[in-house]
């Protein structure tokens, strides 16, 4: 479950800008805020399953969006890379390299 939801804020992250604000809202309380189903159903006066559907459909969303522009992926890469090339820089390269991450 923790894996997952951490996948669910990458993906949030990097695609958050292409959900509806309703989306966004309910994403955003579920997964950052860890809100429960309820009490995001009493938030916004609907049921509990209109919010766990909306959650549902917009997780594939998020997964398809991955799929298609692959963002989290490309991400993980580039940190596995810069980590590699940390281990092997000196005291200079590390610096740029650190530089390099506060970019990320």
């Amino acid at each position: 479950m923790l894996e997952k939801t951490m996948r669910m804020n990458y993906l949030y992250d990097f695609y958050q800008m292409l959900l509806t604000d309703k989306q966004r809202s309910y994403m955003s309380l579920y997964y950052l805020d860890d809100y429960s189903l309820g009490e995001i159903a009493e938030e916004y006066k609907v049921s509990r399953q209109a919010v766990y559907d909306n959650i549902k459909r917009t997780e594939a969303m998020l997964e398809e969006y991955e799929v298609k522009l692959g963002l989290l992926k490309k991400f993980q890469k580039r940190q596995v890379l810069l980590d590699q090339l940390k281990e092997r820089a000196d005291e200079k390269m590390r610096t740029t390299i650190e530089a390099i991450e506060e970019l990320e």
